[in-house]
């Protein structure tokens, strides 16, 4: 039996989880877990990326106890990065992609570059958070903090560099940056030169699978763990799911990574970049083995999350599965809220933007927990309905299976509100697809597995799917009818 580490850093929670790999399947064990998000810092929305690395330290300290492992690896969210001065320092705490600072810088750029070049260089759809626009205001706003840096390191890759000292990029993390070329697979110069952005601040890359070195001495000692290889995995948490979804062979699937963000789309063998591809905003962010995670980045389950934020407040027990449990019990398709409307995107009083916007349309206000939570889960059904039609459009290729993956996956009320509003045959699992996809890359790089393949084998030997299917297609029919007339900023 071999023994892995995956370190699985989220925007609501971190973990470390003990992967054993026995006979062909996988058995994983939540070893620590700790709190994230974003912390307010001189007037702005940071991560306190110092205390992840303390939190994951814990957690090494306690998988040694449990017995050797083999290899450790680190996925974490995307286009957040920390600055490193030339003595291996972290130059204060790396902003959230949630601060408003970038707002001004995607203008400028967009002003400056149009976007049709900015895609064709990169084949990634714009988005503010993107670290591009991140870099240029720093580029603007604290041109010392850049002039002391010496490399930029995105949080997973932050990680692996406290782990063991070396500085590597991984590509499935920074593809989705907007600063690399997928279909050159080379940070994107050109584009980078014409903004100005200092070269020397781009990191060497490495391929998933790739072993980057053993832990540091500093941390053998301090965490007990012996002759233990760091590798580089697919360090974008999307792209650790997606190599874990149990798809068939063949193309007529797509893949819904479901958490705090919404993650849809396709594996393509090479990048799709057209000016429909564009104007549809998908993008082309690089998998395991260099494939393409076609894909669109949708407003997810942070809606509800926040909103449990306000919740709690007063009903401090108020769990996911007992505000499921109330949606469930509340009339469906009531009232509908488009959830990639701008508003929806930004943290605050996210009851009341549930309950501004069914004002502002017209339509029944909720007002229960059941209620509000009921018309997120049917909005967002309706919203993978509307972009599971153009990833058909754009690729030509008849989805007739969704594969949800991710700690969305445990929603069945949404579950079954997405095989209604989409009449699609819904897959649901595994919960642990990042953690799995982590692991099972080690394993991939520790020659245990061979390849993709025998990796998506291992995931479905070890684990149970429920299947959702479509029911009651007219109302559905009629419900999406009404949610593509609603407005969105």
């Amino acid at each position: 039996m071999s023994h892995y580490l995956a370190i699985d850093l989220g925007a609501e929670s971190g973990r470390v989880i003990r992967g054993s790999l026995r006979s062909g399947k996988l058995s994983m064990t939540e070893v620590h877990r700790f709190s994230n998000g974003a912390i307010k810092h001189k007037g702005t929305l940071r991560w306190d990326f110092p205390r992840l690395i303390k939190e994951i330290e814990v957690g090494l300290q306690k998988a040694a106890k449990l017995g050797p492992v083999k290899s450790i690896g680190c996925d974490s969210w995307g286009v957040d990065y920390v600055l490193i001065n030339r003595a291996g320092e972290i130059i204060d705490l790396p902003y959230c992609y949630r601060d408003e600072r970038t707002d001004a810088t995607f203008t400028e750029i967009q002003k400056k570059l149009s976007p049709q070049k900015i895609f064709s260089a990169t084949g990634i759809g714009s988005l503010s958070i993107n670290t591009l626009y991140q870099l240029y205001a720093d580029l603007k706003t604290r041109p010392k903090a850049l002039k002391n840096t010496d490399k930029f390191l995105l949080i997973g890759d932050a990680v692996s560099w406290k782990l063991t000292g070396k500085i590597r990029a991984e590509e499935t993390l920074i593809s989705g940056s907007q600063l690399w070329d997928t279909s050159k697979n080379q940070w994107a110069w050109p584009l980078i030169e014409k903004l100005n952005i200092p070269k020397h601040l781009f990191p060497e890359t490495i391929q998933p699978g790739k072993v980057i070195a053993k832990l540091s001495p500093a941390l053998e000692k301090k965490t007990k763990l012996k002759n233990v290889q760091v590798v580089a995995v697919c360090a974008h948490d999307t792209a650790s799911a997606v190599a874990a979804v149990p798809a068939p062979k063949g193309n007529q699937w797509a893949y819904l990574s479901s958490g705090t963000w919404s993650l849809l789309g396709v594996e393509l063998n090479k990048p799709l970049i057209s000016e429909a591809v564009r104007k549809a905003n998908f993008t082309n962010e690089i998998g395991h083995n260099r494939t393409t995670r076609f894909l669109k980045c949708l407003v997810g389950l942070w809606i509800l999350q926040e909103c449990r934020r306000e919740w709690v407040k007063t009903d401090k027990k108020l769990d996911y599965s007992s505000i499921t449990q109330q949606a469930e019990k509340s009339p469906e398709l009531r009232s509908l809220i488009r959830p990639d409307d701008s508003r929806f995107s930004k943290m605050g009083s996210m009851v009341k933007k549930v309950q501004d916007y069914c004002r502002e349309t017209k339509q029944p206000i909720p007002q229960s927990v059941g209620e509000i939570t009921r018309c997120i889960l049917d909005s967002l059904a309706l919203l993978y309905r509307a972009e599971l039609d153009g990833v058909e459009k754009l690729t030509r290729r008849k989805i007739k299976q969704l594969h949800i993956v991710g700690g969305g996956c445990r929603n069945d009320v949404l579950n079954q509100a997405t095989a209604n509003a989409t009449g699609r045959l819904i897959v649901t699992g595994p919960v642990e697809a990042t953690a799995m996809g982590n692991i099972l890359v080690q394993a991939m790089a520790t020659k245990e597995l061979k390849n993709i393949e025998e990796l998506r084998q291992v995931v479905r030997r070890s684990n149970q799917f429920k299947t959702f299917k479509p029911k009651s297609a007219a109302p559905w029919a009629k419900a999406y009818s009404i949610f593509q007339k609603l407005p969105k900023s």
